[in-house]
């Protein structure tokens, strides 16, 4: 057995049973007490235990997922990924970093940034069908069955963490994020989609959205609010909603209504948010 971490250039695994280091064994990774998780065929190792679900088949659908990933390629997002591509230059702290993104689905966003931001990089999602799917994408990242509440790896053994419309977990970044590392997160505005909504819900109400103040644990860098329009077409409209929550509220009437509307001009609106864990006292 090859006694070392399996790090793909600095990735340090941890066990997710009993959190003792995880050593690659030929096709499967196990712990020093015999916690054996196999590599899927596809490449993704599912870290992810049975005690650790809250269903039977957590996270996205493959329905969602695909619709995702169709959506996502046509680029219509694309100013979202290059806010977040400059955001990882700026605050990384080293030109190789070790790199978490955290509810990655089927890759999207993961591979884009890895392929303009040299680093290490694993991609962790808790649905197994959105990773199987971004092991398709690329086979230089490090996909990862896994919960954000309770991260696979080492503490202090990660340089940034992306979050691309994912909850946020700050005490365990803050413990997987070695000192001055950053959490780099995307969340909703409050005009986010505002048009399609007008045709699902029946009153869209105002809402002031912004991103939770920071934890102690964290200093903000940077908060920034950002807005910018797309033209979609009827194609495109319906996979947008399929990989929305609002695909299970609307109701059949407004279902219709969507599916014959030929295109449509939408506010696409989001914060951008890095934070920076505070350094440890000594």
């Amino acid at each position: 057995m090859d006694k070392t971490y399996l790090d793909n250039g600095g990735i340090r695994l941890v066990c997710p049973i009993c959190a003792k280091p995880l050593i690659k064994d030929d096709k499967r990774f196990v712990c020093e007490k015999s916690h054996s998780f196999d590599i899927a065929r596809q490449g993704y190792v599912n870290l992810l235990p049975v005690q650790n679900k809250h269903s039977l088949h957590p996270g996205d659908t493959n329905e969602m997922l695909t619709a995702r990933r169709s959506f996502l390629d046509s680029g219509s997002y694309m100013p979202i990924c290059s806010s977040v591509i400059d955001a990882v230059k700026k605050y990384r702290r080293t030109e190789s970093p070790v790199v978490l993104d955290i509810g990655c689905g089927e890759g999207y966003y993961t591979e884009l940034i890895k392929q303009s931001c040299k680093g290490v990089y694993s991609g962790i999602d808790i649905s197994k069908d959105g990773v199987r799917m971004a092991c398709s994408r690329s086979r230089d990242i490090l996909w990862l069955v896994a919960t954000a509440s309770s991260l696979p790896f080492e503490s202090r053994s990660v340089d940034v963490i992306t979050a691309m419309f994912s909850l946020i977990q700050p005490e365990e970044y803050a413990r997987v994020l070695k000192d001055g590392g950053c959490f780099i997160e995307v969340t909703v505005g409050s005009d986010h989609l505002r048009e399609l909504k007008e045709i699902i819900y029946d009153e869209v109400f105002e809402q002031h959205k912004h991103p939770s103040p920071c934890t102690e644990l964290f200093d903000e860098a940077e908060c920034t609010e950002h807005r910018f329009r797309i033209k979609l077409d009827n194609t495109q409209l319906c996979q947008l909603l399929k990989m929305t929550p609002h695909f299970w509220r609307i109701h059949k009437e407004r279902l219709e209504m969507l599916e014959k509307t030929e295109s449509l001009e939408l506010t696409v609106h989001y914060w951008l948010r890095a934070a920076i864990k505070k350094q440890r006292r000594q």
